[in-house]
């Protein structure tokens, strides 16, 4: 069994590691081979340390670490529980895999005129704002760690700087900065009300202020969340941002950034605003997530776009799940987030390989893909049917675990929202088919566009130079190193429906964690825990 007593190390790793590493990476900015060294190492460790965590916190229960010795509230306190350890090892994998494969397309095509001194330093970054994130155990580290994550987003989505990626940029710039100042203005409306920002002692002041200011700060949290989580009508802004990045900057945007708000509003509906007042609403948002995003989806001719939008599509079960107030509907949200990082993550770099071997991701110009590369096609197929939700995927055991979550609390709402996740999911398969059959299967001649591809494949930097297609160079075969990481991702959501059991037992642990609360509210180290707030809870003294 692991020692407790590592936990006081190995939270605030999962931070600093990335932060050092990238500042290691800028003094070694011109030896691109030791910084790729550097970053594959790191979030190599990262994933070790995210790993023991999650095996601590099964054993151990949650455990905190008060910065500094400082005691909560002044102190700034950082909290693994079951939920953020599950978040960390997920998000690590996605990171070390989608980093392999970006180096991997580097090493391949040559990386002397790629932005790496750049790109590696900032992905790092990312990745310790992730984690700062999900670790967090006050309102203002979790604005920080939501803050540095989008600074380093900032700079990975403008790339290159054309002006298309400069476009979407400024785009996602002003979205992302409006969501902020509506954090800001709840974390305000927060300490005003409370007199503190720690999340522990938050959620026990809560209950004591008025129905109508609770309601209203939870509603500035709800829209400020939803934005970054893609909630519609929270959502325009994702399809235009997304498919301009590189296909490793798309992929680990849309694996992870959007998850970082599903997370932060599964744990402020469980901690600091439990009760169900704005369930309601959440249902409502999340049956109009679904049904829009799917028919957005159904309405595109190029496959990132369609990806964006079933991205937008999906994020709506998980809102479904939240919105249950249930253990079970909580429990089979947090099994469809890990669910739908992993492949959604996977679609992504599919795009990327697609674009190296046909020289474009329209539906315009695709075609023969299935006979010119059976392995692409197998690639692509996996994790497309996944995503359609076919059993035996793990796709087809989150939707089904949301909907008998929501059929077990019935009601017309609930038959409604059920009737929404089955269409969806069947409009979801309509959406992968229709990329399968047009990309894989149609010759290429029958494209409308089909003569026309770019002369060279898509790295970090943006390429507007178009061929014929028979005048390209070789430069369409899929490298291992891009190819392996891919399939690593594959197996992960494989394994995930091979232990789909085990995997539920821990997210049904973490879904009674956070609704009881009790382990978050006695575990932090404060003495303003209410003692008949904890005798209304356990019945104990």
């Amino acid at each position: 069994m692991i020692s407790p007593e590592l936990f006081g190390y190995l939270i605030p790793s999962v931070v600093l590691a990335p932060m050092l590493a990238a500042a290691l990476c800028l003094v070694v900015s011109r030896r691109p081979r030791v910084q790729n060294v550097i970053t594959i190492a790191t979030l190599t460790g990262v994933l070790v340390i995210s790993g023991i965590l999650l095996v601590l916190t099964e054993q151990h229960g949650m455990h905190t670490v008060q910065v500094g010795g400082w005691d909560a509230p002044v102190g700034i306190t950082l909290v693994a529980d079951r939920l953020s350890a599950l978040m960390l090892c997920v998000s690590a994998v996605i990171l070390l895999t989608v980093i392999v494969y970006a180096v991997g397309q580097g090493v391949r095509d040559g990386d002397g005129d790629q932005p790496t001194s750049v790109f590696l330093p900032t992905y790092l970054a990312l990745a310790a704002g992730l984690n700062a994130a999900f670790i967090a155990g006050d309102l203002f580290n979790l604005f920080v760690g939501f803050e540095m994550l989008l600074a380093a987003s900032y700079v990975l989505l403008t790339l290159g700087a054309s002006q298309e990626r400069v476009r979407a940029g400024v785009s996602y710039t002003v979205v992302s900065m409006v969501s902020s100042m509506v954090f800001l203005l709840g974390i305000a409306l927060t300490y005003s009300a409370v007199g503190t920002l720690n999340l522990a002692q938050v959620a026990t002041r809560m209950a004591e202020v008025p129905d109508g200011l609770r309601h209203t700060i939870f509603a500035v949290f709800l829209v400020a969340f939803g934005i970054k989580a893609a909630v519609f009508p929270l959502s325009t802004w994702l399809p235009d941002s997304y498919p301009t990045a590189p296909a490793p900057v798309t992929a680990v945007f849309a694996g992870l950034l959007t998850k970082v708000g599903v997370y932060a509003i599964i744990r402020f509906h469980t901690l600091v605003f439990p009760g169900g007042s704005m369930d309601g609403v959440l249902l409502v948002a999340g049956l109009l997530t679904m049904v829009v995003g799917i028919l957005g989806a159904i309405a595109q001719s190029d496959i990132k776009r369609i990806l964006s939008f079933t991205l937008v599509s999906h994020i709506g079960y998980m809102i479904f799940g939240v919105a249950l107030s249930t253990e079970s509907g909580l429990s089979a949200a947090i099994y469809y987030v890990g669910h739908h990082i992993v492949v959604q993550t996977t679609l992504f770099l599919v795009v990327g390989l697609i674009e190296r071997q046909a020289g474009s991701s329209s539906l315009r110009r695709l075609g023969s893909l299935g006979v010119v590369s059976p392995v692409l096609a197998v690639t692509f197929l996996i994790p497309a049917l996944n995503l359609g939700g076919i059993p035996p995927f793990s796709g087809f055991v989150g939707k089904l675990a949301v909907v008998q979550a929501g059929a077990e609390v019935g009601g017309v709402l609930m038959w409604v929202l059920v009737a929404g996740a089955m269409v969806t999911s069947l409009l979801t398969l309509y959406v992968v088919v229709r990329v399968w059959s047009k990309a894989f299967w149609r010759p290429r001649a029958d494209a409308p566009e089909g003569a026309i591809a770019l002369a060279k494949p898509l790295a970090l930097l943006p390429s507007d130079e178009y061929v014929e297609f028979d005048e390209r160079d070789e430069v369409g075969r899929m490298p291992w190193s891009m190819l392996a990481p891919t399939w690593a991702l594959i197996v992960v959501s494989l394994l995930m429906t091979v232990f789909a059991g085990p995997l539920l037992a821990v997210t049904d642990g973490a879904a009674e964690s956070l609704r009881e609360r009790v382990e978050y509210l006695v575990t932090v180290p404060t003495d303003a825990t209410p003692e008949r707030f904890v005798d209304s809870v356990t019945g104990v003294r």
